[in-house]
């Protein structure tokens, strides 16, 4: 046999994958399943429940007429005119504070991987916003820096002799934009600065004995090996932001434009008490944010490939 036939047969024999018996494929098994179970009890049961109670005819006004109606509160709810403006909010709140977290968080993650003195500290403190309670956060902003009387915007802008400003009245959206960015800044800086320290020192040195400046460093380097980190941080940010509820409560209650998916699911169970009209809200929602989360992974992905293909 040459020495070429036993290459050969030293590589089939490396890449063939490891044969696993019945006893560790049980074992594996068992030691998953509680997980399993535990997932399966908390995430899938109350979906299947909440899909049964969208085809009834559940209103706690009328508690004695209840029965089964099919499809008749998905069809009330596609009808009514409010799901519309309500999934344009949701978009609308959720892009602009998705894209804006993230380049904050770019930037605050780029001025953190450096080194100076107190660097420890600073990332404590970036940290902070993302660890309040967004109702505690809501309820901050509303009152130490939107108020119109005593608030520290307002009272820069009487300082510098402007115009006072009702946030919450006059530029809801960007009201509750402010918020949810300067709360979801922190996590993506803590995504995208985990993919900066995992990043190779060497290709940068080398980059920069070549000649290549820092713009042409991060967007032809940095900005390629972050695709998968953005992507997390765009999907996951996504997720947490399209069910929103407690800034928007808080500071607008819906008005102005912010009446998103969430909170068009509270009017309905808690104001109007119609428990399968809101069951079947919360189903598209579902839906929805299945649809937008698949769209923003492959946008990006795309995007990303062709950024790095060039």
């Amino acid at each position: 046999m040459s020495m070429t036939d036993v290459d050969t047969v030293e590589a089939k024999t490396a890449t063939e994958p490891r044969r696993v018996n019945k006893s560790e494929l049980r074992t594996a098994r068992g030691l998953a399943a509680p997980a399993i179970i535990l997932l399966i009890l908390l995430t899938q049961i109350p979906f299947l429940v909440t899909i049964i109670v969208s085809t009834i005819n559940y209103n706690l006004l009328r508690p004695n007429d209840r029965g089964f109606t099919g499809l008749d509160n998905y069809i009330s709810a596609l009808s009514s005119g409010d799901l519309g403006p309500s999934i344009v909010a949701t978009v609308v709140i959720t892009a602009s504070s998705v894209v804006l977290s993230v380049v904050f968080g770019m930037v605050f993650a780029l001025l953190l991987d450096r080194a100076f003195p107190g660097r420890a500290v600073a990332r404590t403190l970036m940290i902070t916003p993302f660890l309040v309670m967004p109702a505690a956060a809501a309820l901050i902003w509303k009152y130490s820096m939107f108020d119109t009387n005593i608030g520290i915007l307002n009272w820069i802008s009487r300082s510098l002799g402007l115009p006072i400003v009702s946030w919450g009245t006059n530029h809801p959206l960007a009201t509750v934009i402010i918020v949810l960015t300067w709360q979801f800044t922190p996590f993506m800086m803590l995504i995208l600065l985990a993919g900066l320290q995992g990043q190779d020192k060497g290709v940068l040195e080398a980059a920069q004995v070549d000649g290549a400046g820092p713009w042409r460093t991060f967007t032809w380097i940095t900005l390629p090996h972050m695709r998968m980190y953005v992507e997390i941080g765009v999907l996951l940010g996504s997720v947490i932001i399209i069910q929103v509820f407690d800034p928007i409560a808080i500071l607008t209650r819906g008005t102005g434009g912010t009446k998103t998916l969430a909170y068009l699911l509270y009017e309905r169970a808690f104001i109007g008490l119609d428990i399968g009209q809101a069951a079947a809200y919360g189903v598209v929602t579902v839906v929805l944010t299945l649809i937008v989360a698949t769209i923003a992974l492959r946008t990006l992905f795309k995007v990303f490939m062709a950024g790095g293909s060039r």
